[in-house]
């Protein structure tokens, strides 16, 4: 008789080792590895030898492929998109439990279903009349949606054929299960198999599919990193579930670019386009110390934010940064100390950014710095001024990309003042206080 082939695969990260570990050499989780059946391991061998037969082509002879767009009547998601959904398109969708994933997307099967298309939504977590109670609020009934609660992937696929459907929406990927598999629904192998399936299944018949995926508590989408791969789009919702303001973010698109953002607004009728996201991220009115506002550019868009720093004595100083990344937070405060002499060793430094976004970028450094010395000295800053600028390890103001796109949404949120680096090229009505290093900003503060 053979050997046995014996293979061992971690569940939190598909990490595959010819013997049991205690400790995975690739995320480092223990006790994570179990060994595979012989019906796993033909899977997987199938998995690996797909397209192997495809012979290599010259690419002056490879024929050009229209991708055919259609809108899903939300021009929030759109812009994620890259201007619509691909026809025939795999799209991984996650984000934290309760964030709007499935409210959105019953809302995009309903505006698609009453734009003709014919839409299967497929839940394995939900039965069909508390989906239904759902649709009720949301106002997303209609003859061209269908409703399946349906665990067994080869069932989904039966339903499929046995009409013409042209959107599926799977929620969600962890709660499906294959039977060519023997373990459970979420395993590794089990989201491999299905997601490869769905893959190969819609694609040969132009079905665009969205796929709801858990994510970890690191924020990753639960599975194998693989998932990602083979899928064309990858999105993000982030935002805290206490507030009303949710983002989605690009993570991968073969169509698109993933600089774009989507925004949008829960409401009574679930998610909505944001239609003025304008004033949405800060508060005019009375100057307080510890707040500064800043202008970032997300996507092709300008957003002004508010950035809210608190100071105070401590025993045992303390870091902390919400929306902002905490390295650099480290870093600006020791700029502080060095080039302007205030003694933050003995405080804690607090810094919130208003909204629940995350600044990825550095434009809004001017911003956080002034915010941190308003809140040392108790000095309120007014609320008519915007901090534009990234600050370098010498202490010098650096200037930004696109500085006459932000200095314009300052002045239609009608702002009279601007803390830059640079003038604009433009004239753009705005009185534009040039700083070139950080010691000037305090002589203006």
């Amino acid at each position: 008789m053979a050997k046995k082939h014996i293979l061992f695969e971690c569940q939190a990260c598909g990490n595959q080792q010819a013997k049991w570990l205690g400790k995975c050499p690739d995320c480092g989780t223990w006790d994570s590895f179990v060994q595979l059946k012989q019906e796993q391991i033909k899977v997987l061998k199938e998995l690996e030898n797909v397209n192997k037969s495809n012979l290599a082509i010259c690419i002056n002879d490879v024929e050009e492929e229209n991708f055919t767009r259609i809108s899903t009547q939300d021009k929030e998601l759109d812009l994620v998109l890259g201007g619509g959904l691909v026809i025939g398109s795999l799209s991984l969708i996650g984000g934290s439990p309760g964030v709007g994933k499935s409210t959105l997307l019953l809302k995009i099967a309903s505006n698609l279903a009453k734009n003709g298309q014919k839409v299967l939504y497929v839940s394995g977590e939900e039965s069909k009349a508390q989906i239904k109670l759902r649709a009720n609020r949301l106002d997303a009934n209609d003859e061209n949606l269908f409703l399946l609660t349906e665990l067994c992937l080869e069932d989904i696929l039966s339903e499929l054929l046995k009409d013409k459907y042209e959107i599926l929406i799977i929620d969600s990927i962890q709660t499906i299960y294959s039977n060519k598999i023997a373990s459970a629904a979420g395993s590794i192998t089990q989201v491999r198999e299905i997601t490869f399936e769905l893959m190969r299944f819609c694609k040969a018949r132009n079905i665009s599919t969205f796929i709801i995926g858990h994510i970890t508590k690191d924020g990753a989408i639960a599975g194998p990193r693989i998932l990602e791969h083979m899928v064309d789009v990858v999105l993000y919702f982030e935002g805290d579930n206490n507030k009303e303001i949710r983002i989605l973010r690009g993570f991968k698109n073969r169509f698109g670019n993933i600089s774009e953002v989507g925004i949008f607004e829960m409401t009574s009728k679930g998610l909505i386009s944001a239609k003025d996201i304008s004033n949405k991220f800060f508060t005019r009115g009375k100057a307080v110390s510890g707040s500064a506002l800043s202008v970032i550019i997300e996507g092709s868009r300008a957003i002004i934010l508010e950035i809210q720093a608190l100071v105070c004595e401590s025993a045992y100083p303390k870091r902390s940064a919400t929306g902002y990344e905490k390295n650099r937070l480290d870093m600006l405060i020791a700029l502080l100390e060095r080039k302007l002499e205030i003694p933050l060793g003995r405080y804690d430094v607090f810094i919130n950014v208003s909204g629940g976004v995350k600044i990825s970028e550095t434009a809004a450094d001017l911003a956080v710095v002034a915010a941190i010395i308003s809140s040392f000295k108790n000095r309120p800053l007014s609320k008519d001024s915007v901090f534009i600028g990234e600050l370098s390890l010498n202490g010098e103001i650096k200037e930004v990309f696109s500085l006459d796109i932000r200095l314009k949404e300052a002045k239609m949120q009608n702002f009279k003042n601007a803390i830059v680096a640079s003038e604009p090229l433009e004239k753009i009505g705005l009185k534009c206080f040039v700083a070139k290093e950080l010691r000037e900003v305090l002589e203006w503060m």
